[in-house]
């Protein structure tokens, strides 16, 4: 009886396409990632100068379309004149310096405040629930309506400008300092109370990194507040500094040179947060809180 040979075992086996190995099969490449969407600095720079001038173009032509009166609302030319003749004759300099002291005296004491205020509570329950109610209601009070008890007590100098502005600056730093303080990771702190670290360790190695931000977000939009602060309170009552000037621009009808002075003030308001952001970038490194938003700057 004949056996015939098995098929099966004369056929070869095919091996996968994936183990291939002949010599000339290549792994494609992987694709590239796609650019980082974004405009680089000096496209920034561009739209920027770009956007003012065709702001101050469209103040200019509607001013003269409309025929708007310059002592209602003057143009940019009477503006920039304003400007110029105010630094030019030098009466400008004493009353900028008092305004730039009462901003920066306040905003510190105001920071300095709030830092500390905020880091107690941060850390406490206990005085969460005593002090931090009493915080707000102080808060919800117009700082318009009781400045001028703050002149009545500390007088018309700059003492009771540089308290309304530190009550001003004192709560977005004392906010974002609590906010901070308690967004520290909880494995961290526990993985350090592990390893026996007494809680100055907790609150300086774990809690003030992950604060800064939080902290340097207060201070950005404190710094900026304590321009406000400073003119509410010369307006309320004072003998020097930008409000001042305005009040008397504005008994005398002097539009242009009351817009002049706003100008001055909104260019204080800029090189201020701008030097926050600096610091900012050099403290917290780290992260790209500000440095997204100063990318171009």
């Amino acid at each position: 009886m004949n056996s015939t040979p098995s098929t099966a075992a004369t056929m070869p086996h095919p091996q996968p396409a994936s183990l291939s190995t002949a010599p000339d099969a290549q792994t494609p490449p992987a694709p590239e990632p796609a650019p980082e969407a974004g405009l680089t600095p000096m496209r920034r720079r561009t739209l920027m100068v770009g956007f003012f001038v065709l702001v101050i173009a469209a103040w200019h032509y509607a001013i003269v379309l409309l025929q708007v009166s310059p002592l209602i609302f003057p143009g940019p030319v009477s503006v920039a004149n304003a400007l110029v003749e105010a630094f030019q004759s030098g009466n400008i300099w004493p009353h900028l310096w008092v305004t730039l002291y009462e901003i920066l005296a306040g905003f510190a004491f105001g920071a300095l405040f709030g830092l500390l205020l905020g880091a107690m509570i941060g850390q406490s329950t206990l005085l969460e629930a005593v002090l931090y109610p009493y915080v707000v209601a102080f808060q919800t009070v117009p700082k318009v309506a009781i400045a001028p008890l703050f002149v009545l007590w500390f007088g018309f100098d700059t003492t009771s400008k540089v308290v309304i502005t530190a009550t001003i600056v004192f709560f977005p730093v004392l906010a974002n300092t609590i906010v901070g303080l308690r967004s520290a990771p909880r494995d961290q702190i526990e993985l350090m109370t592990a390893f026996t670290a007494s809680p100055w360790h907790v609150f300086r190695m774990v809690r003030v990194p992950h604060a800064l931000p939080y902290v340097f977000a207060g201070l950005d939009i404190g710094i900026v507040l304590a321009v406000i602060g400073a003119i509410v309170g010369e307006f309320v009552g004072s003998q020097a500094g930008l409000g001042y000037l305005i009040l008397q621009r504005n008994y005398s009808m002097d539009a242009a040179g009351m817009f002049a002075i706003l100008v001055v003030l909104s260019v204080i308001g800029l090189v201020l947060h701008s030097v926050m952001k600096l610091i900012a970038r050099r403290v917290i490194f780290w992260t790209d809180s500000f440095t997204d938003l100063s990318r171009g700057s």
